[in-house]
Formats: structure tokens, C-alpha cells, sequence
């Protein structure tokens, strides 16, 4: 979820208070999906204690899955009509392209933002816009290279449609990639979700589409690095509501 302000008025904390208050916002929190990664290598440390070389091998491990499982606080912005990125990444291509099939949307190709998550990368996904779950299909598939152009239709994938307020609907595809084998999604039908939200994660190096309604405006180029939540991916065109 998004980070809440302070609300004014609280006091300051002080001390060991302050100090711990320093380390909980240096250290991301762990997502929820992460503890038994951290939890068994942990366990093995402890048990294999008298042992060098397994204990130092256990904690080692914890660290890394802890560091991949890492669930930082966004603040996305309160500008009207934005749409944020739905994860940390590259952006690996901004072209056109049509939905998933199997979300019943047609043919019609829309703009399209493609995020390729590395091992590195925090790899929870984040809501783009506010508004409601209108479908979540789960469809199997391959397990090819995330940033390759063909792994949006061939990898194993999982579709979420979004409707804003407006009636405007995006498409968020969280696809597997070569070590990805494992796609989370919390998300039902019928879900009310905020900007920012914090809707699934995937297991290990990703990549993550965005189709977005015919006039909108993009404003990210190939190359260029997100920050889920943060980053505004395009801005939302009128609405046929409001033409």
C-alpha cells in the first residue's frame, strides 16, 4: 500500500524511538508472499549454527530472498487522470498491441507499456489507476525470456481489467518470465482498488504490460527506469462520458 502521511500534530519520537523509526524507513518491509523464503534458510542457519560454512550459507540466503521479497512504501501522485506503473523496471517497449484474447476485449490494438522486471527489482505490483476489477484470467504458457517482444502472448500470464470511475478501462498483464514460476495475484472481480494499491507479485524476474484506452497520452520511452507506484506511465485521455 501506499505510505500514509504523519498526521499533523504527532509528536516527534526521540531516542531509541527515533533511531528505530530511522531503520524502519531505510529497511523496506517484507512482503507477506516472502517469509517462508526467509524463514527456511533462517531455520537451516540456526540448526546448522556450529557450522561455519552452513550458517553463513543460511543467512546469506535469507538475506537475498529478503531483498527480493522487499515491499517499499510508494506515494503515487494526486493528479487527475495519471496512470502510474504497476512495478520497478525497464521499460522495454511503448508501441501498440492487442489485449490478451482471453479477455473477450478484441482485436483492436491499443498503446501498450511493457516493464522488464530484473532479479534485482522490487517485484510487487502496484495498482495504475483507481478503479474496479472488471475480469482477473489466468492463462498458461511458456517460460521464455521476459523482454523478449513475443513473451506478452507466449509466457504464462495473468490479466487484470480495470475500470476507472470514468468508465475508462486499462489492461495490467503480469507475465512469468525465464525464472518466473509463480504469478500472485490477490485481485477479484469486483475489487475496489486505489492508485498505488498493492495487488500481487511475481517470483523471480518478470515483466509486467500496461494496455491503455485509444487517446491516451504516453509519456515514458524504452530505456527508461520505473518506479512502481511513482512513475507516471500516460496520462488518460476524455473519457466518452465527458466528449
Amino acid at each position: 500500500m501506499a505510505r500514509r502521511p504523519t498526521p499533523p500534530g504527532t509528536p516527534e519520537t526521540t531516542g531509541v524511538g527515533h533511531v528505530v523509526d530511522l531503520v524502519r524507513a531505510a529497511i523496506p518491509p517484507l512482503h507477506p508472499a516472502g517469509l517462508p523464503f526467509v524463514a527456511a534458510p533462517l531455520a537451516i542457519a540456526v540448526i546448522g549454527g556450529r557450522r561455519k560454512w552452513v550458517r553463513r550459507s543460511g543467512l546469506l540466503a535469507a538475506a537475498a530472498c529478503a531483498t527480493f521479497f522487499r515491499h517499499p512504501n510508494r506515494v503515487p501522485p494526486n493528479r487527475a487522470g495519471v496512470v502510474v506503473a504497476p512495478a520497478d523496471g525497464e521499460v522495454a517497449l511503448v508501441d501498440t498491441a492487442s489485449p490478451p484474447p482471453e479477455l473477450g476485449l478484441g482485436d483492436q490494438p491499443l498503446p501498450r507499456v511493457s516493464i522488464f522486471l530484473s532479479v534485482l527489482d522490487v517485484h510487487v505490483q502496484r495498482t495504475p489507476v483507481s478503479g474496479t476489477v472488471r475480469a482477473v484470467s489466468h492463462q498458461p504458457g511458456h517460460f521464455r525470456s521476459a523482454d523478449l517482444p513475443e513473451a506478452s502472448s507466449a509466457n504464462e500470464r495473468n490479466s487484470m481489467v480495470l475500470e476507472t470511475p470514468n468508465g475508462q478501462q486499462l489492461v495490467v498483464v503480469q507475465i512469468a518470465g525465464l525464472l518466473a514460476r509463480r504469478i500472485v495475484c490477490d485481485a477479484k472481480v469486483g475489487d475496489v482498488l486505489t492508485i498505488g494499491d498493492t495487488y500481487g507479485l511475481i517470483r523471480f524476474g518478470s515483466r509486467v504490460d500496461t494496455y491503455f484506452p485509444l487517446g491516451t497520452e504516453l509519456l515514458v520511452e524504452p530505456g527508461q527506469r520505473t518506479i512502481g507506484a511513482e512513475t507516471v506511465l500516460a496520462v488518460l485521455g476524455s473519457s466518452p462520458a465527458e466528449s
